[in-house]
């Protein structure tokens, strides 16, 4: 209920600074101000839901003020009013010149009001304009926030949410344990305060960084705390989580081998750190950014957030207006001998580190796999296959803080491993173990796809790396023969021969005029395929006569088979298939496949039998 009263009010105008750091409300709860009539401007109104509308923790901020400054005043029989009209679209277009806060000021003037602001230009200017100011400054907390008590020195992560116990990720890498860290589950409104504690402290110190602010969403970096702050309608609910390292070791604490200690100071200048997510990756590329800085080596980071830690002769760069290719066309002005790109996700992130791979600055790349060879993987399609060994040459997968395996990446041209014929051959990316030089994979291109076979050092592993290849030809091919017949049955008779078998009515659609069909099969998968009816007889043998024509061999039916599919067998095994056309006649080209097969049955005088 609204108090009256007939006391004069002194009117007082608040911009959108000072709304937002909430000392209104508290100079009515001091009591330092009272009997006033508070007039917001419409443009502080528009700004605010502009900014909370865009999921921007300043808006929500702002208009929860709003809301307790409307409740005091009913308590305490003063007045809170709007005025002032709405900005238009050239206002809005001109804010960051300054056209709002006019607005803002010409409506103080208007009113013979007050004019309170926390913002020093907007003071210094209102002043200049005659305006009576009242310059409050901000003091924000930076330290010493809420959140921080959830932390003790064996804390990773704190995990807040409205409604649920706080939890803690406590424990050592490898190790952590979730654990309740509050008595009690915490209200919407205590996760609000945090959050506005975190805002203020962004806001007011220069260690603090907004990497991601978006409608429900904010990513950010405060000293040395990542904070993701998620809110509806993207979550179901308010929810903070603060993330810090509580390691920082350098790259002798690893305690590696000679051997790689050797190639990282020479020879290494695509790595990549992989490893499961917690599992010390960026604190090793921490180790090793400032190895290479103490090896004289000029090294910067592109980080979003900036949450490695390195000391300060390493630039920490973020995504120069959202966007790390234009980042890369600053680093390259810059020309840094190392560059480390902490967690690479999107498709356009793996391009950048590629490009600059290429123009011949030395890469440090993070990405998240749960095996090694998972890291490479995640570069194929995003960079051509015959690229990535100039993109990367050594991978480093890190689990529970110590690093696991490492690999050497090398290109050659070859037949790959399995397989026997000379014309197979093609290049391969061959993936080895660095300490023991063990073949371990290889990457190449059969068919369309790009593959991974793992091969194996030992003899013995060579028959299992033939039968996982045997397998993949097997489902390559079935993948081919799907729109002609989805069941059709693959036997992998050696590394460079097939027999299919199809349905009957599918064999004429598989091989195609003359042979077309099949023989394109063959280009793509490098394989001889013998095409066979699933069912051995399709029919009766009928009669025909077979003759020469040029460059072809005829079948030549009687008139009733029109339209009839023929399956032409030589020594009782199956050839091919084909439509008997409207002249009654089977055409195949002598220089085909099965022209071949069928020239050489005729001078050996072997059966040659047609069943339609």
């Amino acid at each position: 209920m609204v108090t009256t009263t007939n006391k004069k009010l002194r009117k007082v105008v608040p911009d959108t600074s000072i709304i937002i750091d909430r000392k209104l409300s508290e100079l009515i709860e001091q009591g330092k101000l009272k009997d006033v009539e508070i007039i917001v401007p419409a443009p502080v109104l528009d700004e605010l839901q502009s900014q909370a509308s865009r999921g921007r923790e300043t808006g929500f901020t702002g208009l929860e003020e709003l809301k307790k400054l409307r409740k005091l005043c009913e308590e305490r029989g003063m007045r809170l009013r709007f005025t002032g009209k709405r900005p238009s679209f050239e206002d809005i277009q001109l804010a960051k010149s300054g056209r709002m806060d006019a607005l803002i000021r010409d409506i103080a003037k208007q009113e013979d009001a007050e004019f309170i602001t926390a913002d020093y230009v907007q003071a210094l200017v209102g002043q200049a304009e005659g305006v009576n100011v009242r310059h409050i400054p901000a003091v924000m907390k930076t330290t010493g926030l809420t959140f921080e008590k959830y932390f003790d020195d064996s804390t990773i992560s704190v995990h807040l949410k409205q409604n649920v116990k706080p939890l803690a990720k406590r424990g050592k890498p490898g190790e952590f344990k979730l654990v309740e860290v509050g008595g009690e589950p915490l209200a919407a409104e205590d996760v609000e305060d945090i959050i506005d504690e975190i805002d203020e402290a962004l806001r007011g110190t220069d260690d603090g960084s907004v990497a991601i602010n978006r409608r429900g969403a904010m990513v950010a970096q405060l000293g040395s705390y990542r904070i993701a702050v998620a809110r509806p309608p993207f979550a179901d609910g308010l929810e903070v989580t603060i993330v810090r390292p509580i390691i920082k070791m350098k790259l002798e604490d690893y305690k590696l081998s000679e051997k790689l200690m050797q190639r990282l100071t020479d020879r290494a200048e695509g790595v990549l750190i992989a490893g499961p997510p917690g599992s010390g990756k960026s604190t090793l590329a921490a180790g090793l950014a400032e190895f290479y800085m103490h090896t004289g080596k000029i090294v910067k980071t592109l980080e979003s957030p900036r949450d490695l830690q390195v000391e300060p002769g390493i630039t920490q760069y973020a995504p120069l207006e959202g966007d790390y290719e234009k980042t890369a066309d600053i680093l390259l002005l810059v020309r840094p001998d190392y560059s480390v790109f902490d967690e690479v996700r999107k498709p356009k992130d793996f391009s950048v580190f590629a490009d600059l791979r290429m123009a011949g600055v030395g890469m440090i790349g993070v990405v998240h796999a749960s095996k090694a060879i998972d890291a490479i993987q995640r570069f194929m399609g995003k960079v051509e296959l015959g690229v990535i060994p100039h993109v990367i040459d050594t991978i480093v997968f890190v689990r529970a803080g110590k690093v696991e395996n490492v690999y050497e990446l090398s290109l050659s041209v070859r037949v790959p491993t399995g397989m026997t014929e000379a014309d197979l051959a093609r290049p391969v990316v061959d993936v080895k173990d660095f300490e023991t030089s063990n073949l371990e994979y290889e990457i190449y291109t059969f068919g369309e796809e790009n593959i991974v076979i793992p091969v194996g050092a030992a003899e013995g592993k060579k028959a299992g790396a033939a039968s996982g290849a045997h397998r993949l030809a097997a489902d390559t091919i079935k993948s081919a023969l799907r729109k002609f017949d989805p069941h059709a049955e693959v036997e992998i008779i050696s590394d460079t021969r097939a027999k299919v078998r199809v349905d009957n009515d599918a064999i004429a659609r598989v091989i195609g005029r003359a042979g077309e069909n099949v023989e394109r099969l063959q280009q793509l998968l490098g394989m001889h395929l013998d095409i066979e009816p699933r069912i051995a007889s399709l029919g009766q043998a009928v009669p025909y006569e077979l003759r020469e024509s040029g460059g072809s061999i005829e079948l030549k039916f009687k008139g009733q088979y029109e339209g009839r599919e023929a399956s032409v067998y030589v020594d009782d095994t199956f050839l091919f298939a084909a439509m008997i056309g409207k002249k009654g006649k089977v055409k195949v080209t002598k220089e085909s496949e099965f022209g071949r097969e069928l020239v050489a049955a005729m001078v050996a005088h072997r059966p040659i039998r047609v069943m339609a």
